[in-house]
């Protein structure tokens, strides 16, 4: 999954753009010393936000060195971090299951690459964490329910896939895991859901997968559906978004680094990323199939 949790750069400082590049990079180190090379293909804006996030509140290592290597996926962890090295193991699990989501919904040749490609590095992660691969996926399994149910809430179901993921997060977090970090997590997870669902529409129909989002009939493509139902979608997406900053609000003071780029992160970040999908011009798919076709693209937008 490339991903709707990134910094709105114009409104970045260079301090702050250091630190995201900082903790993107430690994440493809992290992967790699933990999971081989391979695996460094997964690395991903939602999880590099959520790092940030989850280290920033436990503080489990407040400043590290950044790489200066030019192949970087090369270059060795900086941090000595058990959160990093967990949340990388996380990154796997969660790759894990959206690859037989993927499978589920679409199988694809694609898909079967991705899987065969991450397969050591993914049973390496579950036998890491079992506790974890249980929660994620009964998570996917509660998500599939709905859709077998033909669910066209999209809001439920973003929550419903927020809920599964909220467990290894909070045993990361440790003695600071809380309610209002949980929410934080599962509003995040449910505004990314959304993002997908709205980007997803054509590839959808097309492909006869399911999307809470897609009309019973009269569908011609995402381009008119987005403009017919412009007010509904907007108001869905600015009201979770909203909730999502009035969650971060709340856990914002127990921050002890790495302020500045979750504030913008939070208020410009993902609002653009969402005017971005409105518009048709989000190229952030959150598919495992996308992450390993598209990282060139991603590394050059900024990260």
């Amino acid at each position: 999954m490339l991903g709707y949790t990134l910094p709105y750069y114009n409104w970045l400082s260079p301090a702050d753009n250091r630190i995201y590049r900082r903790y993107y990079c430690e994440g493809c180190h992290q992967l790699k010393q933990g999971f081989g090379l391979t695996s460094t293909l997964t690395v991903n804006y939602d999880m590099t936000f959520n790092t940030i996030l989850l280290n920033s509140i436990a503080g489990d290592v407040l400043d590290f060195e950044g790489t200066h290597r030019r192949l970087c996926f090369l270059d060795k962890p900086k941090a000595d971090s058990d959160l990093l090295r967990d949340m990388a193991a996380y990154t796997m699990i969660l790759v894990k299951w959206e690859l037989r989501d993927d499978d589920t919904d679409n199988p694809s040749v694609k898909s079967k690459i991705a899987s065969t490609a991450l397969s050591k590095a993914i049973r390496k992660a579950v036998d890491m964490f079992p506790e974890y691969d249980r929660m994620v996926g009964e998570g996917f399994a509660n998500l599939h329910e709905l859709e077998l149910q033909g669910c066209k809430d999209a809001v439920l179901m973003g929550r419903t896939f927020g809920e599964g993921l909220i467990g290894p997060l909070r045993d990361i977090a440790g003695d600071c895991a809380s309610d209002d970090l949980d929410n934080v997590f599962r509003q995040l997870s449910t505004v990314v859901y959304l993002m997908d669902a709205i980007d997803d529409l054509d590839e959808d129909f097309k492909e006869g997968t399911y999307n809470p989002l897609l009309p019973e009939k009269g569908y011609k493509n995402s381009s008119d559906y987005r403009l017919k139902n412009v007010y509904s979608l907007t108001s869905m997406l600015n009201g979770e978004i909203g909730s999502l900053q009035e969650s971060y609000s709340k856990i914002r003071p127990q921050l002890r680094t790495a302020q500045g780029i979750c504030d913008n992160i939070v208020y410009m970040g993902i609002p653009d990323s969402a005017k971005k999908v409105m518009m048709g011009s989000s190229t952030a798919r959150t598919s495992v199939q996308n992450v390993m076709s598209n990282r060139k693209q991603r590394m050059s937008d900024g990260t």
